[in-house]
């Protein structure tokens, strides 16, 4: 597994792209965001990814159940998953107790996957606190979600200001949890 992290506009989901078409797998992306028909914008953004890809590559518009996607890769496959901050505002509705299981599908998910899975998250935590509750819920949901896969991942990739950098290697993980401590997932 691959986890390509970075801000808005960093190129994140061009850089998992080069990583899915450098496997010389048959790639399948799995879009996780919805069409919202009265924001042009976001149609737009849409458009771009789409055009950016290969005519060869499977689409799949999956915005909320990845877990059984991912458990039916099969070895011959990569699975570019674009993207998990809108995976993560596809669920925020869901209370704390549904958000952990689903949290729990997706890694035991990963861990019967016979494919390459990739996926590309924003980071959302460098910036100012959110006013707002639902902002909160959402940083610290995608925040926690990143921390768990980036210590499971193969490789961590940061793209910003138009650098890659591969935190594998650059960086040293953080220790494992203490016995104790709430290490729910």
């Amino acid at each position: 597994m691959i986890l390509v992290i970075g801000p808005t506009r960093s190129g994140k989901s061009e850089w998992a792209e080069h990583l899915a078409g450098e496997t010389g797998k048959t790639v399948t992306y799995v879009a996780t965001a919805q069409i919202d028909p009265g924001d042009r914008d976001w149609i737009e953004r849409i458009a771009q990814h789409r055009r950016r890809r290969p005519p060869e590559w499977q689409t799949l518009e999956i915005p909320v159940e990845l877990s059984p996607i991912i458990r039916a890769s099969e070895a011959s496959g990569c699975l570019l998953v674009d993207s998990l901050g809108t995976w993560v505002a596809n669920l925020l509705s869901e209370d704390d107790f549904a958000w952990e299981k689903t949290c729990f599908e997706l890694f035991a998910s990963l861990e019967v996957a016979a494919g390459e899975i990739i996926f590309v998250a924003e980071e959302t935590g460098w910036g100012v606190v959110p006013a707002y509750a639902s902002g909160r819920k959402f940083r610290s949901r995608l925040g926690r979600l990143v921390r768990e896969l980036g210590a499971r991942a193969e490789s961590v990739y940061l793209v910003t200001g138009g650098m890659v950098l591969n935190l594998t290697s650059l960086g040293i993980p953080l220790p494992t949890r203490q016995p104790g401590v709430n290490n729910s997932w």
